[in-house]
């Protein structure tokens, strides 16, 4: 029998699983920008092309913004809501 098949394998990888590009709030506060979509944090190249955006909580927004974003985390959603922003879910 093959080597291969008489290890065994470790953990599950799911194939259907979708893979987020990553943005703390810190880096949009740095932007400048009154409202920061996909299409902006492309531009400036803080994401890939083609890639989901998720927005993590990490940094603080010092003022309102509107950002539209994939999906957003509990904590980040929070954040923007409490500096008086709005936080827009992108199908």
């Amino acid at each position: 029998m093959p080597f291969y098949r008489r290890i065994p394998k470790r953990g599950f990888n799911n194939p259907n699983r979708t893979e987020y590009a990553i943005v703390n709030i810190g880096r949009l506060a740095e932007l400048g920008a009154d409202e920061v979509t996909v299409e902006l944090l492309r531009e400036k190249r803080l994401v890939r092309r083609g890639m989901p955006v998720k927005v993590l909580g990490s940094g603080e927004v010092p003022k309102a913004i509107t950002v539209s974003a994939h999906a957003f985390t509990k904590s980040a959603r929070e954040k923007i809501e409490k500096a008086g922003g709005k936080a827009e879910v992108v199908a």
